[in-house]
């Protein structure tokens, strides 16, 4: 009686699943569209391309290990938070307030569980807490003082707010405030700019798919305002097809559902991750007023990085365990299934 209920959709999928068990492990992440080559100098570039190096090399590291696709973006997450090139844990931007508030999601497209946190102060690695949510709480996000109340008993590192400062930050702030109150236009592109994100999608072994996403937000917020990356659907997708992880204007990733769209655009309408990645992050995001970018795999291995900016911090790595990395528009960096 079982074997006939093995038919059709259900029978297909016991099929998929036994082919996964093949899979050639991918890791793509990204550290935030919007950069732009005057932004930095010959020794900051090069330890962003270094960091995102050691990023694919320790994500990778856990796939060929044989663990999960979570374990993998968790890993690859965890460095580019700790490293002060990028706007996300350590080198996060201020607030109005002079704060750091952190947010972060993650999404098993095996099981389709998922966790968020939004607005940490303490939490030294957002992502790890986003996870902790995931896999031993009942819930999908948790935001402030609580979430910080739940790393405790869960016994995630939490460390003295000082520890995201750095005065690169702190001084594009100061700049922002000044040019506020003189009700002056960001003389500074890098603070007018609303993205600065971190964020991975992988695929293991046996072929199960996750994307997450980490960011300290946009200078100068206020309010206790959340942008796209700790949300679901927004800035943070994976299923049994594709996973997605995206870097832009929070508001416009929001609105349209950027991640879970692409998704969509795969699964029901048969585009590829290109296809579907220009759609919505250089067609319908930019029609709204937005812009920004976006790391998308599908399940069988082809991949894509769309972005609509100067530039965006991007990297992938396969089998052969060689990161490929890549951080202005017009560099090339031939994708899987390109």
């Amino acid at each position: 009686m079982r074997s006939l209920l093995c038919a059709g959709v259900l029978c297909a999928g016991v099929v998929l699943a036994g082919a996964a068990q093949a899979a050639e492990p991918l890791l793509l992440i990204h550290g935030g569209a919007g950069v732009a080559p005057g932004d930095l100098d010959a020794a900051g570039e090069a330890r962003a391309r270094a960091a995102l190096q050691r990023a694919l090399l320790a994500g990778h590291a856990q796939l060929l290990a044989g663990k999960s696709a979570v374990d993998a973006v968790t890993a690859a997450v965890t460095v580019l938070e700790d490293d002060p090139s990028f706007n996300a844990g350590r080198g996060a931007v201020f607030t109005h307030d002079g704060r750091n508030e952190l947010d972060a999601s993650i999404m098993d497209g095996r099981s389709g569980q998922a966790g968020a946190v939004a607005g940490l102060q303490t939490v030294k690695n957002p992502i790890t807490l986003a996870r902790a949510v995931m896999e031993k709480s009942p819930h999908v996000m948790m935001v402030g003082q609580g979430a910080e109340a739940f790393a405790a008993e869960q016994g995630i590192e939490q460390v003295d707010p000082a520890w995201f400062r750095t005065e690169h930050r702190w001084q594009q702030l100061q700049r922002a405030l000044a040019e506020e109150a003189q009700q002056q236009a960001h003389a500074d592109l890098e603070t007018a700019r609303y993205f600065g994100t971190v964020g991975a999608v992988a695929r293991d072994r046996q072929g199960g798919l996750a994307a997450a996403t980490s960011t300290g937000g946009m200078t100068n917020k206020r309010y206790g305002r959340v942008g796209d990356s700790p949300i679901i659907g927004a800035g943070t997708w994976a299923d049994g097809r594709c996973a997605i992880s995206g870097t832009g204007w929070g508001e416009f990733y929001i609105r349209t559902v950027a991640a879970h769209s692409i998704c969509a655009r795969m699964t029901y309408l048969g585009e590829s991750p290109a296809q579907a990645g220009q759609a919505v992050i250089n067609d319908q995001i930019p029609a709204l007023g937005g812009d920004g970018g976006a790391i998308i795999l599908s399940a069988d291995g082809a991949a894509a990085a769309p972005f609509n900016t100067p530039g965006m911090y991007r990297g992938w790595i396969g089998a052969d365990g060689v990161p490929h990395v890549a951080v202005f528009a017009g560099e090339q960096l031939p994708l899987p299934g390109q």
